[in-house]
């Protein structure tokens, strides 16, 4: 195993600018693409092929065909040995506490005790499937030994994890059936209401909100009406617009968009708790008659009359890469010449980290199954481009969803013995892992959150009605 390097320089801990965001306790990086020698893997495909063709007398032509059999298994299996063996950069700015195990975590499996202990660190997928089956009881609050988890935790791709991606997440990434998909969020969002409401709170909105005021700790449900506004503002919702919300969740942007900015809204989920929570919210807001919930598959929104606005938020990750340019060809056919598409979808960075790996097989198999299309953000983008979008704005909106999974966690803390009595002590651990882990992962850049603005690419699309003032316009300081 790779040693630890010392820090190049101690650092003070800086503060961070705004108190909605939970600031990190430890500052460390982990091991990823800086260490990950793309050169080996270059010299290793081409020399296993060849040093077999000279093993066994084979032609020329023979060798270039071993190479392309044999590339995808020597990548994967050069993943998985650098993964073990390169923990955290060598270059790092803060030290670890250095601390026991034991400081973090109680270990109540003997076996597993035997192997790990002291300074001996556990494998974060063994750590949280022993944690969920109550082989290990947390010495703290989650959130708190996550922010050191570098200390007692390493990110190898082990056997479980290589059996999981190849045998489940690999055939749904090539599969997403509608009997799949419709399955998957059977389990997932029909539930229960109460489940969700006890960390979601009175909004019912699973998707990141916005921090409106960096100088205070806004509440959740600033948080989430700061988005709602600006969504709306985005995509220049007016009186009478057709707006179409795909994977609308409980409804609160459809009815929202109905009630402060005059549209007719339709929004599609396969939740059937959920159709019935807004088609009930819309008729409480006094807003029945503007807005439809409907409980069906993406592929069967009704495509006619067309749509002046259509938003998606966080659901186009569960289209799957597979079918995703299939389904930006579907909304630009439901979409009016001059409409506007705001598409909110969950991303991972391009400079991966093998935590990013071991959070993000995680998420597939515990929170968000068969949401595959969590990309980069070049991915999204060209995406969006290839099938006649043209894309006007992209935010990164990470921190944001960092500060609204705190609010989130502290909620599903709040309610630990609601949820333990109903649920189970096993939901409620995956859950506080789920949400304890991702306020650091969206903090870190791990994985984050895109806001794309996007229309039609025609020549007859009025752009100048787009048009924003540049940041410092009529400031006297911005003159020459």
């Amino acid at each position: 195993m790779a040693t630890e390097s010392a820090p190049r320089e101690q650092k003070a801990m800086a503060p961070f600018s705004s108190p909605s965001v939970a600031k990190p306790t430890l500052l460390y990086e982990g091991g990823g693409a800086r260490e990950y020698n793309i050169y080996v893997l270059y010299a290793l495909v081409a020399g296993v092929p060849y040093l077999i063709k000279r093993a066994l007398g084979l032609s020329l032509g023979t060798y270039f065909v071993l190479a392309a059999l044999l590339a995808l298994p020597i990548g994967a299996a050069t993943l998985v040995v650098h993964s073990w063996i390169v923990k955290t950069p060598t270059d790092q700015v803060g030290a670890l506490p250095n601390e026991p195990l034991e400081k973090y975590m109680t270990i109540l499996d003997k076996a597993l005790k035997a192997q790990y202990h002291g300074h001996r660190k556990i494998p974060m997928e063994e750590f949280f499937e022993r944690y969920f089956d109550g082989d290990i009881d947390l010495a703290g609050d989650a959130l708190e030994v996550f922010e050191k988890r570098y200390d007692w935790a390493f990110f190898p791709i082990t056997k479980n994890v290589a059996m999981f991606f190849l045998l489940q997440w690999i055939p749904e990434l090539l599969w997403h059936s509608r009997k799949q998909d419709e399955t998957q969020v059977r389990d997932h969002y029909d539930r229960g209401d109460d489940f969700y409401a006890v960390f979601l709170g009175e909004r019912m909105v699973y998707t990141s909100g916005l921090i409106g005021d960096p100088s205070r700790k806004e509440t959740l449900e600033e948080l989430q009406d700061n988005k709602l506004r600006d969504v709306c503002e985005r995509v220049q919702m007016r009186p009478g617009d057709r707006h179409l919300d795909l994977g609308c969740g409980w409804g609160t942007l459809a009815a929202y968009a109905a009630r402060n900015y005059g549209t007719e809204s339709v929004g599609v989920t396969l939740g059937r708790n959920q159709t019935a929570f807004g088609n009930e919210r819309a008729a409480k807001w006094g807003v029945g008659d503007k807005v439809r919930i409907l409980c069906m598959d993406y592929r069967d929104t009704p495509r006619r009359p067309r749509y002046n606005r259509v938003t998606c938020l966080e659901m186009a990750e569960h289209v799957g890469v597979r079918k995703f340019q299939e389904f930006l060809l579907q909304v630009r056919d439901m979409m009016e010449d001059d409409g506007l598409f705001y598409l909110q979808i969950a991303g991972l960075r391009g400079a991966w980290q093998y935590e990013d790996f071991s959070w993000g097989l995680f998420m597939a198999k515990y929170i968000f199954p068969g949401a595959d299309a969590s990309c980069p953000l070049n991915w999204v983008v060209g995406q969006l481009e290839a099938t006649g979008f043209e894309v006007r704005s992209v935010d990164t909106i990470g921190v944001h969803y960092s500060a609204t999974l705190a609010r989130w966690y502290e909620n599903w803390l709040a309610n630990r013995e609601v949820v333990v009595e109903k649920y189970g002590k096993r939901w409620f651990r995956i859950w506080e892992i789920f949400l304890a882990w991702s306020i650091i992962i969206a903090r870190q850049g791990s994985s984050t959150c895109y806001q794309i603005l996007a229309h039609k690419n025609r020549n007859g699309f009025d752009r100048a009605g787009l048009v924003r003032k540049p940041l410092g316009y009529g400031m006297a300081s911005g003159s020459l």
